[in-house]
């Protein structure tokens, strides 16, 4: 088995790791907090005092972390790059920015590092299941290499092309979830308004045209869905402030690109409103709350 560093223990980090230790790879862990690096240590994990010290003797890296400049961070000025020992694969799960991707990637096969953009979807129950989807951005060969590691975290691991394809496959597909859920939020509104049974219009709209998967696997009513977070008052899931950072982040890929998305921008207006409302720690599913006037 090998002997695998992770950076970043928190939320999703956390869980990701304690797989890979149940997997009996060895693992070597780091984190800012003491809170969140304690529950991997207790699964198995060695303590680090850096980043710099968790990845010397290394075979595979995972970082996941918050955003472009800690990921820039960790990786440059000083960092994982000039640490690692020689032929270690570098594997970066945070969603971050194209840009700082493949900023990264380049610096990575500068050193002489195999590197991988692998963003994930499936949110934390996902990451404790061990069925997170990596979207994943390099060479084939540092793909290869990364699989079986990934596959002890994901069920669905994807090649989507080359450097910052992970990311852009992560925004893209997270703007099309934000765009679906405050769509089928609206149709429970209006069918609300309407006097129809929210019960009805999902047995309905899942299985006709409407049917998408904020509808049929998360949907934002209580009741048709007993997994979904409406039923535990909209706590867990998937923070809106995260799907708000996602939103950001595709509309800064848009407009860097040059492509048109009125709706992805209408999203992320929206969800900055649920979000300037204190409700940033609300699933995301919960905007239907703020479509409803409630909050």
């Amino acid at each position: 088995m090998s002997t695998i560093a992770f950076i970043g223990v928190g939320n999703m980090g956390g869980p990701m790791a304690r797989n890979l230790l149940k997997a009996e790879h060895a693992v070597t862990a780091f984190d800012l907090s003491a809170s969140v690096l304690e529950p991997v240590l207790k699964a198995g994990a060695k303590k680090a005092a850096t980043a710099n010290e968790a990845v010397t003797d290394a075979d595979i890296v995972v970082t996941m972390l918050p955003a472009g400049q800690h990921v820039r961070s960790v990786y440059l000025d000083n960092g994982i790059l000039g640490a690692a020992k020689k032929g270690a694969l570098l594997i970066d799960s945070s969603t971050i920015d194209i840009d700082s991707a493949r900023i990264v990637h380049a610096a990575a096969e500068k050193a002489g590092f195999d590197f991988l953009d692998a963003p994930v979807s499936g949110g934390v129950g996902g990451a404790e299941a061990g069925t997170l989807t990596f979207m994943c951005g390099g060479s084939e060969k540092a793909f290869a290499r990364g699989l079986p590691a990934l596959e002890k975290m994901g069920k669905r691991i994807v090649l989507a092309g080359g450097a910052g394809a992970g990311q852009a496959a992560k925004i893209c597909n997270n703007m099309l979830l934000a765009i679906s859920m405050i769509g089928t939020c609206e149709a429970f509104v209006l069918a609300e308004k309407l006097g129809l049974d929210p019960q009805k219009l999902f047995d309905i709209a899942s299985t006709s045209s409407g049917q998408c998967w904020s509808l049929t696997t998360y949907c934002p009513v209580p009741g048709p869905v007993p997994t979904s977070p409406s039923n535990r008052g909209y706590a867990g899931g998937f923070a809106s402030a995260l799907m708000l950072k996602d939103l950001k982040l595709a509309q800064a890929a848009a407009q860097s690109s040059g492509a048109t998305t009125p709706l992805g921008a209408e999203a992320t207006q929206l969800y900055s409103l649920l979000a300037a409302k204190g409700q940033g720690g609300l699933d995301f599913s919960g905007i239907i709350k703020m479509l409803r006037g409630e909050i």
